[in-house]
């Protein structure tokens, strides 16, 4: 099973367009520590002939044309056979309006996510088969892989969240996706509001593990100045501070673990800083364009 990490960022990319915090000033400058990064999303495949993309950045188009596996190999073709949506946040399914001409996939997610982007008069334009996840079934796709959505504390997308937020809602909004083949499994959460019991089983149960790491501390874009929430209200737990993902993520098992869906104010996104080493230190790496891993 291989993966392909298609972008690394949060919502906003790195650096960001409108953005010339201290970290981003760096990828402005085209720093060799600071490579950019586009909006975060991941293909998996089995056979290498099929291909399973989970979550649809507004880089999508973009994404595709740089990665020649996801390449079509006929007039009208393409290797995507299924979209998995972790939640309905705009940089989550944006880019499935890029995937409009004519060829046919499934669209997997929770109810509450197809029906964010059911109601969205502009998504009746892709054409794909909407196929409405259960946390208790998993699914089948082409190419041999298997995949298994399961709920993930989080909240609902900012467009609808109005304006006392659930922060840890477990209703289906937020999914972790658990890709397996051949008695192998991937899991990919890149966003996590906190760590629920289901959360650590199925990150136990990973070979490769994927997960939130938008934030290094919680305060970040507060303290950068660019910003008035902290990441827990954005509904993503930081890597450091009370709580953090990063002493969790270093006692599991896993063969690799990776963030992702790093937001353009981490420090982390800089090689070499001290941030990024006390990540790699812990056995965690730090997910960039182009990413590739074999199982």
């Amino acid at each position: 099973m291989k993966a392909i990490v298609l972008g690394a960022a949060a919502g906003g990319g790195f650096p960001q367009w409108n953005c010339r915090c201290r970290v981003c000033a760096l990828a402005w400058s085209r720093d060799p520590r600071a490579p950019w990064r586009t909006q975060s999303s991941l293909a998996v495949t089995l056979d290498g002939e099929s291909w399973v993309v989970l979550n649809a950045s507004p880089d999508l188009g973009s994404q595709i044309r740089a990665t020649p596996g996801l390449w079509p190999r006929g007039e009208r073709h393409s290797p995507i056979s299924a979209v998995i949506l972790s939640s309905a946040e705009i940089d989550h399914v944006t880019g499935l309006l890029s995937l409009r001409e004519r060829h046919s996939f499934d669209l997997i997610a929770f109810m509450p996510v197809l029906d964010a982007v059911g109601a969205n008069a502009m998504f009746a334009a892709v054409p794909a088969r909407r196929v409405a996840a259960s946390a208790s079934a998993p699914i089948m796709l082409a190419g041999g892989l298997t995949a298994e959505l399961f709920p993930v504390p989080g909240k609902a997308p900012l467009y609808l969240e109005g304006n006392d937020p659930r922060l840890e809602s477990e209703a289906g909004e937020t999914a972790g996706i658990r890709i397996s083949g051949r008695g192998r499994s991937i899991v990919y959460i890149p966003g996590c509001a906190a760590l629920s019991d289901d959360v650590r089983a199925k990150a136990d149960s990973a070979d490769m593990l994927f997960f939130d790491g938008t934030l290094f501390t919680d305060d970040e874009m507060i303290r950068a100045g660019v910003g008035e929430k902290t990441g827990r209200r954005m509904g993503h737990m930081p890597i450091t501070g009370a709580d953090g993902s990063l002493a969790w993520l270093a006692g599991l098992s896993a063969a690799r673990k990776v963030y992702i869906h790093l937001n353009n104010t981490n420090p982390a996104l800089i090689e070499g800083s001290p941030e990024r080493l006390m990540i790699e230190a812990a056995g965690v790496a730090v997910a960039y364009d182009g990413m590739e891993m074999t199982l």
